[in-house]
């Protein structure tokens, strides 16, 4: 056993990978018990076997292979990480596991397979399984059937995908191998459970044995459907359901179970699609056309043949269809004719939906076809027109089976309505809506009293259909005029009908028909839909879905009633003289029947009085209406000559109208006479009451068609007038539902040509009001009228255009009450497309063209010469314009229109897009049979590459929408295949017009799913505009969708991609749009629909047209709103006193009390509402337009808290109300603060419904300056109660409006938010935000420049010349007018201190400071309570802290800070007198480098900060400036310390310059390269003195370190540089600081960023080639620092960062790199790490997530254990070192290799320099090393260039030394002697220059002649190679006497040259100042 020791030790998973297979057998057995222990699913543990479970089941050894599954099982249960090795697991299953001789092995292979798909890998498993079908060896091919059965049994045919099955199972019947037949024939008995019948097309060609076989196993199974028995891990709750039922006995839950377990599957979905159209014979279509009928039936047989096929691959079968139709239509050979039929059904089964787009061309010829007597020819057409019909909708077919219902000829009558019948039994409620049924009854009722018998039978069997699938209810009313025995003939039919799959109908109640019928003929009922005429106030809110769009108004679905009867009508019969008055005698006394016709007018009138009593008095049920009309009626009648009689007369019947049952027999006894007084002077009131109460009775669409034909059936220009104004106002009253307007426009016609103006006006009148129930469509049936009259009507429009209908007040009082809760399907035909304006359209006269599509038209459109196919197109264009509106039957028209979208002429694609325009304003709604042919190749175009064919083509189909509405585009797969295209610019169009439309759609239909493959595919799109669009529509299909089927389709995407689409589905989830609410149904007319119609018709009002005036005060009620917010916000700030002013009580209606609260304080409901909508439990208050269910939600939440009358108000259709309860809620604010807080937000939601907050706060582009000033004033105080950094981008958003105003006022509000709070407000970045604002300079508003221009200026003020590089690149005249502004702004400024006191600096900001460009403009009035609360706001400014300025040093801060005490060192006093002497200052040499130069230098504080600042500028010389101060800092130990903490910020700059540099200036010919070379100088010399400085350079995070090193090593390789002079010395010490920079940062940072800078290079292929390489260079360079600074490391974030990188690169991935550098690197890093660590390395993954996933640790461990057998287990740190010094000792041997390496390195071009340096170190270390035998063979050249190279390493070294031992950078030659070694300096040396340094300038006052040192070593000429610091040191000096002069000359221009005295005070002030502030803080500091 000695040999089993050694494994026995090992952890676990080693034991699992061990070459002994007892140690993997004991480590399989631990490991099982380790996985049944291990209770977190998440457990860290589980990561280290993932990728050991294949080696589990795949072991050679089958004793471990066995406990290898079952460890494996165990893993694959209980592991939350298991899911990620199914794939490799599976397939090792297959190919090693179910080809083991063990039974038990193959039973756990099985059970691992099951387990993967428990665990929700089903797909994966699957499809590993039917891989193993194509296994040559035959156990495995059985295993696999066996497993794919089983789990088919288990799991069921939702989770098991039988399609791929069904596709390969009759191959397995051909199997040589009985075993694997037999095992076919078990798993087909198993399908065939699940999916019965759907089974058999697909093994129809087995061997019939076999088939015969199957037959007799099927037949014994069991007819109740299988149940799944085993879950899915998702699937918890099905589970727990099924187990709770096997416990009762499962008997009595099989019922409702069934639908659940077994979805009946598509035959068709597990068939193979066949492509027919190639396989076409190439003559067919010569041979169909031909003179022989045999040879068109040998083309038709042909085939025939083809379609026979069931399923049919999608193509263009436009030409064969078409040849099919012309056989069936024209073809004299019957026989052919039935052929044909036979392939049309063929087709149309074959391709089910997407033969839809040609149903259209053939139902009518087929249709026409039934005239044939022949039964084989009717049976063929009969099978074919219903194979079409299951490929499109009832709907789509209606028009062309109404046109046949008229027919001459029986047959096609009665094949037609047979057809119908048998079309409804694949209908339901839900797809045979009312308006579709509606005209279908209506035909069938008149074929149900045709003299044909067959023709009757057919149509009592389409009704009884219709009856059986709908419902008595709803078929009811369409029957009202049948009489009983038809009645109960069609109730009879309905009971034999039976519906396929056994549905039952929803038929069931008898709801009988009306008693009495009318037995004379009534005036013909005209009623609209029953909705109409119920009596309650339901039906009148508009019934379109959410706000109407313009122009549409909503109009009830009843313009579209063929005068149908209402069902609930009272219909009476007329009764006889006598019979009425008997019944009058019954009711009335005799007195007053005795004196009606009496001569006397008196007695007529007492007669009249008594009779009004009667009828006061009388009961309604007993009321006989139409004997009392005809009383009044008896002579004289309506003859009456006495007015007083006549109006008590008129009176009276307006009584009996109202308070009895009146029906439209009575009606029509009164209206005439009523009619002829409408227009007496003294009667015509009476005589309109009495019309309108007739209206209320019998339906004012009856009424209204009544009256106006009578009126102009008379010649009295008075009553026609009268009665038109009477309409008008009816029409307001009632509303619009149901008038038939066709039944009155030609009465208006002749009105609008009367004489008579009155006739004229009224008629006008009444068109106005029509206008606003019908919009635009109106003007159609007047274009024809003169020109003068069209204007006046126009007029009349225009002053309607805007307002919103009124809400109905009266009512129809009769629908019996069961009409009330009628589904209001027909309210919504069509998911909100096209809104109502349907219906009118509908009603416009329409011509028929297609006769005028001949065929020479159609040949002409698809000629060869373009200019042909032109006159086609415009001979089309011509004949729609001349029709205007046509009918939809447009012959040819749409293939040949079609065949144009494509041509490759763009000219002609634009014009015929423009035709279709056409085509939909002419066919209107009857536009929806072209979508699938038409419609769709629009979507097509969209694709195009030039943008204005897409805008053509977008504009096209947004008209065709308009007119049909969005269902058919959505039916069938036509979208998803357009989505296919791979094409960007048709995805990105049309997705976001997808995104547009689906929100506003209630419903879609099922196949928007097979869009959603498509959708996700755009969501990884290579165009970001596409992927973008994508998002965007992400939430509007998930609207629909739901987001569960959304996940569910993400099952078959990539894992990688899945993950992507699962986050994007999570943010989309959270902003998905609620449905639009159905049309509303609200009582009295207050309706949601109506709020929001009228609300929006306002506002387009306000933002479409410029005078207000039209809007009656829209200003004031914003003004009013406007001053609400403001005061609202006040509540919100702290107290600060302000006394509101009290604005009057507006005069409201005492009708009920008003005196209480008007909100309630419900403490917490704030917070809770909040709550809710972050959880989604109510609608999130985000949206463009509110939808009703917003306007719903926010009432109820409103209803908890605000008084019910205030409620009322706010929501009130008219504005005025709202300024009355705004101005309530302003009188109550300060009373009821508290409660107005609470309920804030519920008042800010009601702002945002009046579009009046943020989004619309942005009404600062309003016109009226009064708003303009309001609005400003809430900004002003929304800062102080909302973050202002959050205000900021709703302006920025402002800034893109159209509103020049809007844009300007929103520019300066930015400026003031800078102004005041700094760059930090700017969202999300300053340079993002001033980019897009400096875009505004060159608006051709001038007001919108100059904003722009103020704004940025704002900006310079705050940050100076920073400005310039935030607005990125600007046009050079904006750029011009910018600098212009700027300079202007800076004369303005004074000197001013960078810093006052907070109180002073707010007072500067809001009144006198002239350098606030944006002193927020003052109020123009008197100061109202808003302008005094912005004074307060600015008083109390004082109060809060000015903003202090990023980085600013705070001197105030430091000499008030008691907290900190240190000691002070006592400072040597030196005698300074001398400097303070006036000096003689020569003339000024130099420009100034910015306007704040001498107030920022002259003030204490924030220097380094603008020092820095500039370091970045743009300005070469204001950089090299800016270098040279701070440099002057570095350069002295005792001052450097200054810079702590602002390191970052200073590489920042310095990074930012490189970039300038290496972008903009070397690439500017104009630039002077030497200015370039002096600043790379400076950059380079004062990073040498920063990096010389260790406690600086460690300061350095490790982010800007990083773009350091990119900067740094970018300059190393730009060749731009290596060519200018000096180039090659800038590139040198480049080389010398960047190891400089490696040697002293703080280590981890470094290795971070190098880390991170090698990820980045590596991904992005853009950069130089070598880049990586230096990089790479870099790290080897750390890594060789690693052994001394490994103590100091942080180990865990090297380790996050090595992670990171290798989830980046993973080892396969860097192994495809071209080189195998990266991978070496990092390969060494870990490894010297480890080497130095040893196994404690393991112990840093703490940072790490998910450490088990990451390849990282694997890779340590095996390093680890590596190095540790190596050792000997016994790896410390001691034996390390030894191990490192006998390195040193090397063999000889081993110094050849090396040096020869060396040597080769040194000869290869590209590695020269490394060798030079490998060599020049390699002989410092050994020195006595002898390189004579390398270089004896070589030429002179090579050795005197070895030689040299070396010199150069060594001069670069010693410069290197020479810098690192003194952090002052020589200043000279002179200095450098005094500096290089490491002396203490005294302040003397720095006396000394200074003098020397003045005396250099001409500024030494002593007449002493000093030596000085020669100009040659100021202005050295190029340095010698040897010292390349020198150079640097020597710029740095011409800087620094630049600088110096600058200084002096700056003094120059701030003083005048006469007051010398004051010229020398200044800078002793400015000491003595500093002295004093040194004194305090030191007393302090004591």
């Amino acid at each position: 056993m000695g040999d089993d020791s050694e494994w026995m030790k090992l952890p676990i998973d080693q034991k699992c990978e061990h070459k002994v297979w007892k140690a993997r057998l004991n480590g399989y057995e631990e490991a099982l018990k380790l996985f049944q222990r291990i209770e977190d699913e998440k457990s860290q543990e589980w990561g280290k076997y993932l990728g050991l479970i294949k080696k589990f089941v795949t072991d050679s050894n089958a004793v471990a292979q066995l406990k290898g599954l079952e460890a494996a099982l165990a893993f694959i249960e209980n592991a939350h990480v298991a899911g990620k090795t199914t794939g490799e697991v599976v397939s090792g299953v297959v190919t090693k596991v179910f080809n083991q001789p063990k039974a038990r092995a193959k039973e756990l292979g099985t059970d691992i397979c099951l387990m993967y798909m428990e665990i929700e890998k089903a797909e994966v498993v699957q499809e590993e399984l039917l891989k193993g079908l194509d296994n040559k060896n035959p156990k495995i091919v059985v295993a696999c059937i066996e497993t794919v059965r089983k789990a088919l049994s288990e799991f069921g045919s939702k989770i098991v995908t039988l399609k791929p099955v069904v596709k390969v199972l009759p191959k397995q019947f051909e199997s040589r191998e009985k075993a694997v037949r037999d095992e076919a024939k078990l798993l087909a008995v198993e399908i065939y459970k699940w999916i019965r019948d759907a089974l058999r097309p697909s093994l129809q060609n087995i061997n019939s044995v076999q088939l015969k076989e199957l037959e007799e196993e099927w037949v014994k199974l069991p007819l109740s459907p299988p149940k799944q028995t085993r879950f899915l891990r998702s699937q918890q709750d099905l589970k727990a359901k099924f187990e709770q039922q096997q416990a009762q006995g499962g008997a009595q839950s099989d019922e409702e179970d069934v639908a659940e377990t077994v979805t009946a599957v598509d035959p068709y979905e597990l068939l193979e699609a066949v492509e027919i159209l190639s396989k076409m014979p190439k003559d067919f279509y010569e041979k169909i056309e031909a003179k022989k009928w045999q040879e068109r039936k040998e083309a038709l047989e042909a085939v025939e043949a083809l379609t026979k096929n069931p399923k049919l691959e999608n193509g263009d079968y436009g030409d064969l269809v078409r040849a099919m139709k012309k056989v069936v239509g024209k073809d004299a050979n019957v026989m052919l004719v039935s052929m044909a039929a036979k392939c049309l059904a063929g087709l149309a089964t074959g391709l089910r939906k997407k033969f839809g787009t040609y149903a259209g061309q053939v139902v009518p010829t087929i249709l026409e076809k039934f005239k044939e007597k022949k039964p084989q020819v009717v049976q063929a057409l009969q099978e074919a027109i219903d194979a079409i019909f299951l490929t499109t909708t009832l709907q789509n077919l209606s028009e062309d089976i109404l046109a046949v219902m008229d027919n001459k000829n029986p047959s096609i009558k009665q094949q037609a309505s047979l057809f119908l019948a048998r079309s409804f039994r694949h209908c339901t409620q839900a797809t045979l809506p009312k308006s579709i049924l509606k005209p279908f009854c209506a035909a069938l009722i008149k074929q149900v009293n045709d003299s044909a018998p067959e023709v009757r039978d057919a149509a009592f069997e389409a009704l009884g259909t219709a009856m059986k699938v709908v419902g008595e209810k709803a078929v009811n009313p369409f029957l009202a005029d049948l009489d009983k025995l038809k009645l109960d003939k069609i109730k009879e039919c309905a009971d034999k009908v039976e519906l396929p799959g056994g549905r039952k109908g929803a038929g069931g109640g008898s709801g009988g028909v009306g008693d009495k019928k009318s037995a004379a003929k009534a005036p013909p009922p005209a009623e609209a839909l029953p909705k109409s005429s119920a009596p309650t106030k339901k039906t009148q809110t508009a019934p379109s879905a959410g706000p109407a769009k313009k122009g549409k108004p909503p109009s009830a679905g009843g313009g579209k009633s063929k005068k149908m009867s209402d069902s609930k009508e009272i219909t009476e019969s007329e009764l006889s003289v006598e019979v009425c008055e008997e019944l009058a005698a019954g009711v009335l006394p005799a007195s007053c029947l005795q004196q009606l016709d009496s001569a006397n007018w008196k007695e007529r009138l007492a007669s009249m009085e008594e009779f009004q009593r009667a009828v006061e008095t009388m009961d309604k049920a007993g009321m006989p209406c139409q004997a009392l009309v005809r009383m009044l009626a008896k002579k004289p009648g309506w003859k009456e000559t006495n007015f007083q009689v006549m109006q008590m007369k008129l009176h009276i019947v307006a009584l009996i109208a109202q308070r009895g049952t009146f029906s439209k027999t009575s009606a029509s006894v009164v209206l005439d006479g009523l009619v002829d007084k409408v227009g007496d002077i003294k009667c015509g009131g009476n005589a309109k009451e009495g019309l309108t109460a007739i209206g209320e009775a019998c339906s004012l669409p009856w009424t209204a068609e009544q009256v106006v034909s009578m009126a102009f059936a008379q010649k009295n220009p008075k009553n026609q007038a009268e009665t038109l104004n009477w309409l008008a106002n009816a029409m307001k009253e009632f509303g619009f539902a149901g008038i038939n307007v066709k039944g009155f426009i030609n009465n208006v016609k002749t009105a609008l040509g009367a004489t008579n103006p009155a006739v004229r006006t009224a008629a006008i009148t009444l068109l106005g009001v029509m206008y606003l129930y019908m919009g635009a469509p109106l003007r159609m049936f007047f274009e024809d009228e003169k020109p003068a009259l069209l204007a006046q009507i126009d007029a009349e429009f225009e002053k309607m255009q805007g307002q919103s209908p009124p809400p109905p007040i009266r009512f129809t009082k009769k629908a019996a009450a069961e009409e009330e809760g009628d589904d209001g399907e027909e309210q919504e035909e069509d998911g909100g497309g096209g809104g109502g304006g349907q219906d009118i359209m509908d009603l416009l006269p329409r011509t028929d063209i297609s006769d005028k599509i001949t065929s020479d038209l159609v040949s002409k459109i698809g000629d060869k010469n373009w200019k042909i196919r032109k006159e086609g197109l415009d001979e089309v264009a011509a004949i729609i314009s001349d029709a205007k509106f046509i009918t939809a039957n447009i012959g040819e028209l749409p293939l040949s229109l079609k065949g144009r979208l494509g041509d490759s002429n763009k000219i002609l694609v634009q014009q015929t897009l423009t035709i279709l325009q056409q085509l939909a304003t002419a066919i209107g709604p009857g536009l929806k049979h072209h979508v699938k042919t038409l419609g769709i190749p629009v979507i097509t175009v969209l694709g195009d590459s030039k943008p204005n064919v897409r805008t053509a083509a977008m504009t096209t189909l947004q008209a065709w929408v308009e007119q049909t509405g969005m269902k058919e585009w959505l039916e069938g797969e036509d979208l998803s295949e357009e989505l296919k295209r791979e094409n960007p610019f048709l995805r990105q169009e049309m997705l976001g017009w997808l995104a547009e439309k689906l929100p506003t759609l209630r419903t879609v239909p099922g196949d928007l799913m097979l869009c959603v493959p498509q959708l996700y595919a755009c969501l990884e799109d290579r165009n970001g505009d596409v992927r973008k669009k994508a998002q965007d529509a992400l939430p509007t299909f998930m609207m629909h969708l739901g987001y569960d089927k959304m996940t569910k389709a993400t099952g078959k995407l990539k894992p990688a991609s899945k993950d992507q689409v699962m986050a994007m589905l999570e943010k989309a989830r959270a902003v998905m749009p609620a449905k639009p609410a159905a049309p509303a149904k609200s009582g009295g007319g207050k309706g949601s629909a109506e709020l929001s119609r009228a609300a929006s018709a306002s506002e387009d009002v306000v933002d479409s047209k410029p005078e207000v005036k039209k809007v009656r005060g829209g200003v004031a009620a914003k003004k009013v709103c406007l001053s609400l917010i403001a005061d609202s916000l006040w509540c919100l700030l702290p107290p600060q006193g302000a006394a509101a002013k009290k604005p009057p009580a507006k005069g409201l209606k005492d009708d009920e009390d008003k005196s209480g609260p008007i909100f309630i304080l419900i403490p917490n409901a704030k917070e809770q509402r909040i709550k809710e909508e972050k959880q989604l439990k109510i609608l999130k208050w985000n949206f463009i337009t509110p939808r009703d269910e917003y306007v719903e939600q926010l009432k109820t939440q409103m209803s908890t808290c605000f008084a019910k009358w205030l409620q009322d108000e706010l929501f009130h259709f008219d504005f005025q109300r709202h300024v009355k309860a705004i101005g309530v809620m302003i009188e109550r604010l300060e009373s009821e603060s508290e409660a107005t807080i609470s309920c804030l937000d519920l008042i800010l939601k009601w702002f945002t419904l009046r579009q009046l907050f943020f989004s619309s706060l942005l009404q600062v582009g309003e016109s009226k300056d009064v708003v303009r000033k309001d609005v400003r004033a809430i900004l002003t105080m929304l800062c102080k109660v909302y973050p202002a950094s959050k205000v900021f981008p709703f302006l920025m958003d402002g800034t893109k409006s159209k509103n020049s105003k809007q844009r300007a006022e929103c520019l300066e509000e930015l400026g003031c938010l800078i102004e005041g709070y700094g760059m930090n407000v700017c969202q999300p970045t300053p340079a993002k935000s001033l980019k897009e604002i400096a875009v505004h300079i060159g608006d051709r508003d001038t007001s919108v420049r100059n904003a722009a221009l103020n704004t940025v200026v704002a900006v310079y003020n705050v940050c100076g010349d920073q400005v310039y590089k935030l607005i990125g690149n600007l046009s050079e005249k904006d750029m011009s007018m910018l600098e212009e502004r700027i300079k202007r702004s800076a004369k303005k400024t004074p000197a001013a201190p960078a810093k006052q006191s907070a109180p002073e600096r707010s007072q500067r900001e809001h009144t006198t400071n002239p350098n606030a460009t944006f002193l927020r403009k003052p109020a123009q009035e008197d100061p109202n309570k808003l302008n005094q609360a912005r004074q307060n706001t600015q008083h109390s400014e004082s109060s809060h802290p000015s903003i202090p300025k990023e980085f600013q040093l705070d001197l105030d801060m430091i000499e008030m800070d008691q907290s900190r005490v240190c000691e002070l060192p006592d400072l040597v006093q030196h005698k300074l007198d001398e400097l303070l002497e006036p000096i003689m200052i020569p003339e000024p040499k130099m420009h100034s480098v910015s306007p704040h130069f001498d107030d920022l230098h002259n003030s204490t504080a924030s220097t380094i900060n603008f020092v820095i600042s500039q370091v970045a500028s743009g300005d070469i010389n204001t950089s090299i400036q800016a270098l040279a101060q701070i440099d002057e800092v570095l350069r002295q130990e005792d001052k450097a310390e200054v810079m702590s903490g602002h390191i970052d910020q200073f590489l920042i700059a310095t990074f930012m310059q490189l970039r300038l540099i290496y972008s903009t200036h070397m690439a500017d010919d104009r630039m002077d390269k030497k200015d370039i070379i002096k600043l790379y100088s400076c950059i380079i010399g004062n990073m040498l003195s920063l990096f010389s400085m260790e406690s600086l350079a460690r300061e350095a995070s490790m982010g800007v370190l990083k773009d350091l090193m990119h900067g740094l090593i970018t300059l190393m390789l730009d060749v731009r540089v290596e060519d200018i002079e000096d180039g090659q010395q800038v590139i040198r010490s480049v080389n010398l600081l960047v190891i400089r920079v490696l040697e002293k940062s703080d280590q981890t940072n470094m290795i971070s960023a190098l880390l991170v800078l090698l990820q980045d290079s590596l991904i992005t292929t853009a950069g130089p080639p070598m880049f990586s390489e230096l990089v790479m260079k870099c790290l080897w360079r750390m890594i060789r620092f690693l052994p001394e600074t490994i103590n100091t490391i942080n180990l865990d974030r090297i380790l996050l960062d090595v992670h990171n990188f290798m989830k980046v690169f993973p080892k396969e991935k860097l192994k495809q790199l071209k080189s195998d550098v990266p991978h070496r690197t990092l390969k060494t890093l870990l490894h010297t790490l480890c080497k130095l660590t040893g196994a404690k390395i393991l112990d840093h993954l703490s940072m790490i997530e998910n450490r088990n996933e990451s390849e990282l640790e694997a890779h340590l461990r095996r390093v680890v254990k590596h190095s540790g057998n190596l050792s000997g287990l016994k790896s410390d740190r001691g034996s390390e070192k030894t191990g490192l010094r006998t390195e040193d000792r090397m063999s000889k041997a081993k110094v050849s290799d090396i040096l020869s390496e060396i040597f080769k390195k040194i000869g290869s071009k590209e590695n020269t320099k490394e060798g030079l340096t490998e060599l020049y170190e390699y002989k410092q270390k050994y020195s006595d090393a002898d390189l004579e035998p390398f270089l004896k063979n070589t030429s002179q050249f090579f050795q005197s260039y070895v030689e040299r190279g070396l010199r150069m390493i060594e001069s670069e070294r010693e410069g290197k030394a020479r810098i690192q031992t003194s952090a002052v950078i020589p200043q000279h030659g002179m200095d450098s002697s005094m500096t290089s070694n490491n002396e203490e300096l005294k302040p003397a040396v720095y006396y000394e220059r200074l003098k020397i340094l003045r005396q250099r300038q001409g500024l030494e006052n002593t007449s002493r002649p000093q030596q000085r040192p020669p100009i040659s070593s100021l202005l050295s000429s190029k340095p010698s190679v040897a010292s390349s610091t020198d150079m640097l040191h020597s710029k740095l000096s011409q800087l620094k006497e630049s600088r110096e002069m600058y200084q002096q000359e700056h003094n120059a221009h701030s003083h005048s040259p006469t007051h010398a005295h004051t010229r020398s005070a200044s800078p002793a002030a400015n000491l003595d100042d500093l002295k004093k502030r040194l004194e305090r803080i030191k007393s302090n500091r004591q």
